[in-house]
């Protein structure tokens, strides 16, 4: 089994409802640790370099638009097979897609306010990290 450090963001929706607590207990109670946490209110370039995929598409405004609207939750999570694990733990992008015991089945509200960002590969985990974590850009 690999120990892997991966990128979570619990969501300006996470942080207004009060289910950080929570979702930190759903993340350790899978045998993760916790090695880095800081709260962030992200910026056009944080927002520009992170969803640099989705800039033009349509939704990516009011994607913007949600991701300012609050502060968030930065996470690094480490531990055997992490970025497996918290995604499977974070569910469907979709909240309707989503198994009823994960992140996004039992919080979400939308597509959007989706509660949670988990890395999804081991690529991405790094760009992520290096950038949110050290404000390093590929």
């Amino acid at each position: 089994m690999a120990v892997e450090k991966t990128l979570v963001i619990l969501k300006p929706d996470a942080v207004k409802r009060r289910l950080v607590g929570e979702i930190i207990s759903a993340i350790e109670n899978k045998d993760l640790s916790i090695t880095y946490m800081e709260i962030k209110d992200l910026s056009d370039e944080d927002l520009n370099y992170h969803y640099h995929e989705h800039i033009d598409k349509p939704y990516f405004p009011s994607l913007m638009e949600y991701m300012q609207s609050g502060s968030v939750v930065i996470l690094v999570v480490e531990g055997e097979n992490a970025i497996k694990v918290t995604r499977k733990l974070s569910g469907s992008t979709d909240p309707l897609d989503a198994e009823s015991g994960s992140i996004r089945g039992k919080y979400a509200i939308s597509k959007t306010k989706n509660i949670i960002h988990a890395s999804d590969s081991e690529k991405s985990a790094v760009r992520e990290t290096s950038f949110f974590v050290e404000g390093k850009k590929e």
